[in-house]
This record gives structure tokens, C-alpha cells and sequence, in this order.
């Protein structure tokens, strides 16, 4: 399906999974005009090139954002900030800028401290990743049927009130069903369905690999559903989510610490042989899939929150 261009000019800072796959649906549904891409890495801008995924491909960023009528951001968290620092003098005056990062409070307060007032900053967050990362883990439906939450500056002027409705227009015509949300409440949010989840992930796997009395071999060649599913988790790209948790630590730490109490009254449960409450436990979580199913958030992709450029 394609539509009317709604940006002349798109411009992507960083082309990961989620940059490239904006880029591939960007232009299948033919809602921008042309597109430019920026990345740091050499070999990521010549297989840019080479996918044919961009109109221009940059090796300096200030480059790329010229005339762009809206850039995306889509690098690790903590590289946001400085990146946004390194163009803000190049931007076009009227063009929006958002990103696509898990974590909104720290990239909030990172544009407010470098955008210039004459453009329209709206922090975004397509919820949609697998644990691949870079240009050719990207595919055009990526974000169909995929929640993107938007944390909008508290503004009521008519103008950022237009450039609002027109990203949110974006993201629709890439497949996505869009929310807004204050930053901080996303983080928290985040921080219990995608953040704190890749922790325990990595920790288990972590875990298993530190046991001397069982091997590596073992651990790889006895796997169950629930250990792969682990392992696949804790596959995502390492840079990106160190950024995270270094991004939204306050959010992780406050669940991490109701995790840890709800995890000792399980501990006490299975220790004192309460079947009782294990059972109503393990009934009550088992409804909160169904739910997920419900809502048609379980696709052939899994979700894990992100890639490399969250």
C-alpha cells in the first residue's frame, strides 16, 4: 500500500534494524519523497549502498540532516545526545525531530538541552525489534500491527499541534497504531515489559554459563523452550542495552527491586512446600499471556524491545 509523500526530505541518523526497516517502509508505502542516511561505521554505510536502502548515503551527519523536513534518530540511547549536539545547527527551521529509542526521559532532556526553539522535537518509540541488529536485519513491515508511543513537548501551539499530527501520520502509514504518553510514565512502563525482562534474560543465561557443574556443551545441547527463548533474548545487541539501563535506571531499579520481593515470596513458597499459592500464582501470570495473544502483540517476529538502534 502506498500513499502521499508526508515528508519531502527524510533524514536517518543511524540504520540498525530500526533505521533500515523505517527506511524499507518508509519507502514501500511511499510516504517520503527521498531519503538520507548517516552512520558512524564505514561498513554500515557501503551495505546502506549496497540494499539500495537510502537516496544518499553521508559520512558526515551534519550532511545529512540538511533540508530534511524530519530526522529520526536511531542510535543507542546514550549516542542520542550527542548526536542531536553535532547537527542541531544544520536542522531546517520547521523540520520535527524524534528518535526511536526505549528510553524517552534521557533522550527528552538530551534535545532540550541542544535543539534549536525553530523545530519541532517529539520523542517517539516504535515498539517493535527482534534480537537482530544492523542494515540487513531490517525488513518494510516490521511495524505492522506494532504500538508506537510518542512523547510529545507539553505544547499547545497550533504548529507543533500540525507537526504532531503529521508524525503520527508517519508511523500509521508504516503500519503502526500510535500512542502518546508522558516520557517518564513510557520509561516506567518500558522498564516492566521490555527493560527488566532483557535483564533477567541476561542474567539467566549469565548464570547457566558460570555453572561448573554444568558445561557450556550441556547447557547448549539440553536447552528447553524457556532457556532458547532466554538465550534468544539475551542475543540482542550489548551496546544498545547498556545504554538502556544506564538511560532508565531509576525506572529499572524501582521494578527491579518489586521483582526481587515478589521473586523471595516465590522462594519462600517452593520452600515451604505451599502448592497453594504457586498454583494461583502461576494461574494469575498465565492470564497476562493470554492477554498478550488477545491483543495481537505475539507475531512470527518476536518483539523484544529492540535491536541495536533502540
Amino acid at each position: 500500500m502506498t500513499g502521499p509523500a508526508l515528508y519531502e526530505r527524510l533524514a536517518i541518523v543511524g540504520c540498525g534494524l530500526i533505521g533500515s526497516s523505517v527506511a524499507r517502509a518508509a519507502r514501500a508505502r511511499g510516504v517520503v519523497g527521498s531519503i538520507t542516511v548517516y552512520d558512524t561505521s564505514a561498513a554500515v554505510r557501503e551495505r546502506v549502498i549496497a540494499l539500495g536502502l537510502a537516496d544518499a548515503v553521508c559520512a558526515d551527519p551534519c550532511e545529512s540532516v540538511q533540508d530534511a523536513d524530519v530526522v529520526i534518530f536511531a542510535t543507542p540511547p546514550l549516542a542520542i545526545g550527542p548526536a542531536a549536539a553535532a547537527v542541531a545547527a544544520h536542522l531546517k527551521p520547521g523540520a520535527t525531530v524524534t528518535d526511536v529509542g526505549s528510553v524517552k526521559g534521557a533522550v527528552a532532556d538530551a534535545f532540550a538541552l541542544v535543539m534549536p526553539t525553530d523545530v519541532f522535537v517529539i520523542p517517539g518509540h516504535p515498539i517493535a525489534g527482534t534480537e537482530k541488529s544492523g542494515p540487513d536485519a531490517g525488513f518494510a513491515t516490521l511495524f505492522d500491527g506494532r504500538w508506537a508511543i510518542l512523547t510529545p513537548r507539553t505544547r499547545g501551539d497550533a504548529p507543533y499541534q500540525a507537526a504532531l499530527d503529521r508524525l503520527t501520520r508517519f508511523w500509521e502509514a508504516l503500519g503502526s497504531k500510535v500512542e502518546l504518553m508522558d516520557e517518564r510514565h513510557h520509561d516506567l512502563v518500558l522498564a516492566v515489559t521490555s527493560h527488566l525482562p532483557h535483564l533477567i534474560a541476561y542474567n539467566i543465561v549469565g548464570t547457566a554459563d558460570d555453572l561448573q557443574e554444568v558445561t557450556r556443551g550441556e547447557v547448549i545441547k539440553f536447552s528447553a523452550g524457556g532457556f532458547r527463548d532466554f538465550t534468544r533474548i539475551a542475543a540482542s545487541d550489548p551496546i544498545m542495552w547498556r545504554d538502556v539501563f544506564l538511560a532508565n535506571k531509576d525506572a529499572v531499579l524501582e521494578v527491579l527491586g518489586r521483582f526481587n520481593e515478589d521473586l523471595q515470596a516465590l522462594s519462600r513458597a517452593i520452600r515451604w512446600g505451599d502448592g497453594d499459592k504457586l498454583e494461583e500464582f502461576f494461574t494469575r501470570t498465565r492470564s497476562i499471556r493470554k492477554g498478550v495473544i488477545d491483543a495481537g502483540q505475539e507475531t512470527a517476529e518476536p518483539d523484544f524491545g529492540r535491536h541495536r538502534n533502540d
